[in-house]
């Protein structure tokens, strides 16, 4: 019997296609892969990237939207955070929408609309953004934003011709980190208020457009980003292990808040050694630093010491605060626990800050004398 030709079948043999030139290609040398250890996790990140290409591009319709979780403990990409809950949804400048919210005990909220995603793309640019100094909140916690129509004093955003997505961000400061805590996802709601009514059922050319958007989330993430060392980078980065640069705003970076600093670096320690973090937290809304691999994905914070919030992070009489990255426990305050990797990635966010913040030092040590030198 012939195989049956469908645009859908000739979609989906375009995804095997790129996974096995990922494979090939992004996952080996030519990406600056050199053992076995960093294939493993290339091919773990993939999988996350293929399950957040399903999850959020699969089904995706501007008119019919809805908001769904980015990144979780279990799918992590593009850089996510033990301390914030994401959420998006498709949106179009063709129509004009209603989004309920709740801070659900959150110490930053913002809403950003983002560019260039509507193939699935990585955001290319962040036309808007709208944080809790600039909407309403209820006693209980609740707001409401409409985006896109006629402009309004408060609790409103445009929707720029080209806008495709709107992210939201949570961010706390907690004991525990909130992205592990299932009492701390927020809830969401979004209402086309002017469309077209029902979208149509699935078809073949809106299931072959389904799988070519979680291509293109896929592609956009691997083999559209070369490896770091080989492109031209924006100043809060560095490729200079252990040395981090002066936290600035990322300006309209895609997928980047307006009124965020950051900051980032690849750590490089021994099997013997630790990686002293000096610094001192600023005046801002909230601050966390971060313990990435390679690919940008969290390490293990549900489980593990890989992050530090300015709750959980012990500071001396002037604020100023050392951290302590290593393979084990130090025995004393404020550890991040590398999970055994020499090489990993260090990224510091400061949410609305007040001021010039101090750029964080470093210094390699002996593992065996971190308590000594913190005496």
């Amino acid at each position: 019997m012939p195989e049956i030709q469908t645009e859908s079948r000739k979609a989906f043999s375009e995804l095997v296609s790129l996974l096995q030139e990922v494979d090939a290609r992004w996952a080996s040398p030519e990406w600056n892969l050199q053992g076995e250890a960093d294939v493993v996790s290339a091919h773990r990140a993939l999988m996350h990237m293929l399950e957040g290409g399903l999850a959020g591009m699969f089904e995706c319709d501007a008119t019919a939207p809805d908001f769904r979780r980015i990144v979780s403990p279990s799918r992590k990409f593009t850089g996510d955070n033990a301390d914030a809950i994401y959420f998006d949804t498709p949106v179009s400048s063709d129509y004009s929408y209603r989004v309920r919210g709740q801070m659900n005990g959150a110490v930053y909220v913002s809403l950003t609309v983002e560019m260039g995603t509507e193939n699935g793309a990585l955001g290319t640019q962040t036309a808007g953004v709208i944080n809790d100094e600039d909407f309403d909140i209820d006693g209980a916690g609740n707001f409401e934003i409409r985006f896109g129509g006629s402009p309004q004093a408060r609790n409103w955003l445009p929707l720029a011709p080209g806008v495709s997505r709107i992210t939201t961000r949570h961010y706390f400061e907690e004991t525990r980190c909130a992205a592990a805590n299932p009492e701390r996802v927020p809830r969401l709601e979004i209402e086309i208020l002017d469309g077209p009514g029902a979208p149509p059922t699935a078809s073949d050319p809106s299931v072959a457009a389904g799988i070519r958007r979680v291509a293109e989330f896929v592609r956009s993430r691997t083999l559209d980003q070369p490896p770091m060392a080989n492109t031209e980078l924006p100043p809060f980065v560095s490729i200079v292990p252990n040395q981090f640069p002066q936290p600035t705003k990322p300006g309209n970076l895609g997928l980047a808040a307006f009124d965020a600093a950051y900051s980032m670096a690849p750590f490089l320690i021994g099997a013997e050694d630790a990686l002293l973090v000096r610094g001192r937290w600023p005046r801002c809304r909230c601050a966390n630093v971060s313990l990435w691999n390679r690919h940008q994905q969290t390490l293990d914070y549900a489980n593990r010491p890989v992050s530090l919030n300015r709750v959980q992070t012990q500071t001396g009489a002037d604020g100023a605060f050392t951290m302590v990255l290593a393979h084990r426990d130090p025995g004393v305050p404020n550890w991040l626990d590398s999970e055994g990797r020499n090489l990993g990635l260090v990224f510091w966010r400061f949410m609305l800050p007040e001021g010039e913040i101090e750029t964080p030092s470093s210094e390699i040590v002996p593992f065996a004398e971190v308590s000594q030198r913190l005496a």
